[in-house]
């Protein structure tokens, strides 16, 4: 608590006259940037196993907390004790297997207690949707899982992946159809149908939409770098490299790092 009490005081002298002109500036709302590239950059660390890279990133996203709460307390709204001890009781409140009396069979039925007692907090038992919890400003990809996950809950869902893939025909053939039309509006709600149920098809099959779509793209990225290279190491631009050329290099570098 010592280093705690410590970043505590240091954010505040920050935020003092005589102290930072950056940082006595801020507000909640100009640091939302800054607290979503934070997270990202600890997903980041996560995903290299990095552990030095995860202790300072892990450092960034509390002194986002710290700041947050800091701001708080000079709007006589709240401090970082108060989130601390809100925190502390919610964990206390929505683990009765482990702090109380209740019983559970396995971590499934702690989800649905956790949803169910949840539900019965201040502020959500007048919500008149399952879904009014899920923030609405979530990347699309997250959004899209949550809002499925929620709704599998409640018993609506498919029964198995087998089905999402013949969900999935039909939109990829809706899609077609669409672009047959040549109207926007349609070929945009299409492709935003078929992207859906690809989310629920990752759902399925107990994989993470947004890490798998990351993990293509990085690949992506290193296979397109292999063609920058080919072009640099050939004396040519890459606007000016034949595009069967391109594809040989991309197939050459898909063959090198075929799980990659």
């Amino acid at each position: 608590m010592q280093e705690f009490e410590r970043l505590v005081t240091i954010m505040e002298t920050l935020r003092a006259p005589g102290g930072c002109p950056w940082d006595a500036k801020q507000t909640h709302q100009s640091l939302v940037k800054n607290l979503i590239e934070e997270a990202y950059e600890l997903v980041d660390a996560i995903e290299a196993d990095d552990a030095q890279a995860m202790m300072e990133e892990l450092g960034d996203v509390l002194l986002q907390v710290v700041f947050h709460s800091t701001l708080a307390k000079e709007a006589d709204r709240f401090d970082v004790n108060d989130v601390i001890r809100h925190l502390c009781d919610k964990l206390i409140y929505r683990h009765p297997h482990v702090f109380g009396e209740g019983r559970v069979s396995g971590a499934d039925e702690v989800i649905r207690n956790w949803d169910r007692l949840k539900r019965r907090e201040a502020g959500k038992k007048d919500r008149d949707s399952i879904m009014s919890g899920i923030p609405r400003s979530l990347p699309a990809l997250l959004y899209a899982l949550k809002v499925q996950a929620t709704a599998s809950r409640v018993g609506f869902d498919w029964e198995a992946a087998e089905a999402v893939f013949d969900k999935i025909g039909e939109e990829v053939q809706e899609l077609v159809e669409a672009f047959k039309t040549g109207e926007p509006s349609e070929i945009e709600n299409e492709i935003g149908d078929l992207m859906f149920s690809l989310v629920n098809l990752a759902r399925k099959l107990d994989l993470d939409p947004e890490v798998t779509l990351g993990r293509a793209s990085r690949k992506f990225v290193d296979r397109f770098y292999a063609i920058e290279c080919a072009a640099r190491g050939n004396g040519k631009r890459l606007s000016e490299m034949p595009l069967d050329e391109k594809e040989r290099v991309w197939q050459r570098a898909k063959a090198d790092q075929p799980n990659k």
